[in-house]
């Protein structure tokens, strides 16, 4: 084998990998049979092992959902007002938009449930609220730090050459700084994974469900069903946007 062959595979071998996980992942959520004879062994005393309500499939299903609309939703905010505040006009706004962001970590998910409930009722909605609120400050924090970590030379040498404000953003600015807001991403990613757990005392599903009627029922075995799949969730999610930061890394 050539060196431009060995390279070629070491190239696609993480991602051959990471299909490979998250082939493992999909045949445990999809084969039930697995989790009963585990939490058999584990239990053998335990009248039900399996939360009979819904299937890991539908579980992790929500679970995602819930996870990518209010993610989606935090990197919608979190990095345009990131950009703003690291412009001329915006950095007066910078410590307001920090401690906002501070802010939004501080107040407990429960609690902004709590608010959100009686308001719009029980479900999705609050939870996507309670969980786009803990999200925002991870990415927001990573895009000013990434932004202002762009060398002033480098800028400096992009309006020379004749590049306006937007395209020195656009073509300079955001790319180098990537890698440092995907880590905000992939951070915010990994910890709302967890987070979401929380939507199952609002009725909005996911794999807290199983964990939630487990503690309800002092059944041991709903609550390691849906806490290890939560847990293989948030490492593979992690793992796909830590291979995406790497790749975006120049060299």
């Amino acid at each position: 084998m050539n060196r431009s062959s060995e390279s070629a595979v070491s190239k696609f071998l993480p991602w051959i990998a990471l299909a490979a996980a998250v082939g493992v992942f999909l045949f445990l959520v999809f084969n039930m049979s697995v989790w009963e004879s585990l939490l058999t062994a584990l239990f053998p005393d335990a009248e039900e092992v399996i939360y009979p309500r819904a299937n890991l499939a539908q579980l992790s299903g929500e679970h995602m959902i819930l996870v990518a609309v209010s993610s989606l939703a935090a990197v919608i905010v979190a990095i345009p007002l990131g950009v703003f505040v690291t412009r001329k006009r915006g950095r007066g706004f910078k410590g307001i938009v920090s401690d906002l962001g501070s802010l939004s970590q501080t107040i407990p998910p429960v609690a902004v449930l709590a608010l959100a409930v009686p308001a719009i009722g029980f479900g999705f909605k609050p939870t996507v609220i309670a969980l786009f609120l803990y999200s925002i400050l991870p990415i927001l924090r990573n895009t000013i730090a990434g932004l202002e970590e762009v060398s002033p030379v480098v800028k400096e040498a992009a309006m020379g050459m004749g590049m306006t404000h937007t395209q020195l953003l656009f073509k300079v600015e955001l790319p180098l700084a990537a890698p440092v807001i995907f880590t905000g991403v992939r951070i915010s990613l990994v910890v709302n994974v967890g987070t979401a757990t929380i939507g199952a005392v609002v009725g909005a599903g996911g794999l807290g469900n199983p964990i939630i009627s487990g503690l309800i029922r002092d059944n041991p075995a709903f609550v390691l069903e849906g806490a290890i799949t939560a847990a293989l969730l948030a490492v593979l999610i992690d793992q796909i946007i830590g291979r995406i930061e790497k790749s975006l890394t120049p060299g």
